[in-house]
């Protein structure tokens, strides 16, 4: 059977709250096998669109197909092959880590076992505790687990590392692209803008509840030029520059330029130019 283009495919999508904005007309897709960084503050849409994707919404306008399925008409084929972590994970408080584990397999009606105390040993998680005697991070390495033990197509990733100390962000990471590696495509919404530069192919930019940016982490950075920070007549200045350098250089003429840097943008950088009028 021919594998589809695209592990996600959205098509105008619109998702209208009361109150609340949701998105609107977004289309967007996912290649397979990319790393694919999803970025946009609080209440831009990330959430909507994810759980949009995953059918835990029911939306008024557009299309979404997931590994070429229908993600309304074939969702519970669907979901068997992706690996789900939400921003914020919740299990029963009282049951053992490695019997939540479990129980996460079984739902699926799959073993799982190798693949869980590989991971398990990775994450250093105690399966013999109880979910209310771990904390916030040692919840979320629960959760990772569970979404990646049945080695899915798709990791659809909500603010993954959010909890987690710098070595388990590390060692998640590793976990990433070694699955990424074996064809395992990953979507991720992330506040993190390092580990988006840093691990993520494509990154698309929502504000508002619509797209401003799809593009490669390269291509968008070379789109912003250079970084300048500058002191000029004793005040600190700090903008993005597109332009002929010598041109800039020229517009300094008959100012004291006591320090000046000029560099490749970060992601902080290109994310606030999109957020900034």
């Amino acid at each position: 059977m021919e594998t589809a283009k695209y592990a996600i495919d959205i098509q105008n999508l619109t998702k209208k709250y009361r109150k609340t904005r949701g998105v609107t007309g977004l289309t967007l897709q996912v290649e397979e096998g990319d790393v694919f960084g999803f970025l946009g503050p609080n209440g831009a849409g990330k959430s909507t669109t994810i759980r949009s994707i995953l059918g835990l919404l029911q939306y008024q306008e557009g299309e979404i197909n997931v590994l070429g399925m229908d993600a309304k008409k074939e969702r519970k084929k669907m979901l068997m092959n992706i690996g789900y972590l939400p921003s914020e994970v919740m299990f029963y408080p009282t049951m053992k880590a490695k019997d939540v584990i479990r129980y996460a397999a079984d739902m699926r009606q799959m073993d799982c076992k190798a693949e869980a105390e590989m991971l398990c040993e990775r994450l250093q998680i105690n399966g013999e505790k109880r979910i209310e005697e771990l904390s916030l991070g040692n919840r979320k390495k629960i959760g990772i687990v569970c979404a990646m033990q049945h080695r899915p197509k798709l990791f659809i990733l909500d603010e993954p590392t959010s909890g987690l100390d710098p070595f388990m962000q590390a060692e998640f990471f590793k976990l990433i692209m070694e699955y990424n590696k074996m064809g395992t495509t990953c979507f991720l919404s992330s506040h993190v803008l390092t580990e988006i530069k840093k691990y993520c192919k494509h990154v698309a930019i929502i504000r508002e509840g619509q797209l401003v940016c799809t593009d490669t982490v390269e291509n968008l950075t070379k789109r912003h030029g250079k970084s300048v920070k500058l002191v000029k007549d004793g005040v600190m200045e700090e903008f993005l520059y597109n332009g002929d350098l010598n041109v800039l250089f020229q517009s300094f003429a008959g100012h004291d330029i006591s320090d000046i840097v000029i560099e490749e943008p970060d992601m902080e950088e290109i994310f606030m130019s999109y957020y900034t009028k």
